[in-house]
């Protein structure tokens, strides 16, 4: 099962590079299912893991000036504040068996896991939705839905730090739409803020758990070479036309979690 979970972390580093998200999504089921771990140290993990190969993949957009620094600012704080919330004070309050009902006991793991299974049928439909792209030289978004997409920023940071997902097929669709940022302007600003929130995140709650770095490393290392693999490839392969098919992979992952947390 490891040796699936070392060629799953490749993939998931191959989706980041190759459709500029999607793969952390990935992330928390190869870790529980495949490398055994609980849910709660799969989302911490996850954290460390999207937050250095979105490091590796922002690098290039830096170089090519697809980045926008202003919105990292506007999106990434309210973002940020929320994780270290919510890593530091929401999760610690979830009882380790959140309700029974009949013969089924949902306990804290399965609880978060199901609430990444939602995440990821709702992020399927985002990768399956086609999204216009708009011009370079697209302006902000006025004052309400730079205040909008403040919003959207905490609503990322709670998610990420409940479930350790990246968030970027939220974070993109409101940069997109909401501050008129072009597609690939946004694909960077997004890798960014991801890796900012990510890597807060994870080394906020650190002092609170037992970390195996020569795993973590070992993965890391991994998803980092499957960027290195899937930057490539976008150069050969439009990314775009491969993602509601990896959509729809997402889609059937989390029917998969949900029926085998309640029903198998």
């Amino acid at each position: 099962m490891e040796i699936f979970g070392y060629l799953a972390s490749v993939l998931i580093g191959i989706s980041l590079g190759l459709i500029g998200g999607g793969g952390s999504i990935l992330t928390v089921p190869v870790l529980v299912y495949l490398f055994g771990l609980d849910a709660f140290l799969a989302t911490e993990y996850s954290l460390f893991i999207v937050g250095i190969s979105s490091v590796v993949g922002s690098l290039s957009y830096f170089k090519k000036g697809l980045v926008n620094l202003k919105t990292v600012f506007v999106f990434g704080i309210p973002s940020i504040i929320s994780i270290f919330l919510t890593r530091n004070y929401l999760v610690p309050l979830i009882p380790d068996e959140v309700f029974n009902i009949s013969n089924l006991i949902v306990t804290k793991n399965i609880f978060l896991l199901l609430i990444f299974a939602g995440l990821m049928i709702f992020a399927s439909y985002k990768m399956i939705q086609k999204t216009p792209e708009l011009p370079l030289q697209a302006t902000d978004g006025n004052i309400n839905k730079t205040l909008l997409a403040a919003g959207e920023g905490s609503v990322v940071g709670i998610l990420t730090g409940l479930v350790g997902a990246g968030g970027g097929f939220m974070i993109i669709p409101a940069l997109v739409n909401l501050l008129k940022i072009p597609m690939k302007m946004a694909i960077g600003t997004s890798l960014v803020i991801i890796s900012l929130n990510s890597l807060i995140g994870f080394f906020s709650s650190i002092p609170n758990t037992e970390i195996d770095w020569k795993l973590l490393s070992t993965i890391s290392s991994i998803a980092i070479v499957g960027i290195i693999i899937g930057s490539q490839l976008a150069k050969k392969i439009d990314g775009k036309k491969l993602k509601p098919a990896f959509g729809w992979f997402i889609l059937m992952m989390g029917i998969y979690i949900i029926v085998k947390e309640l029903f198998i």
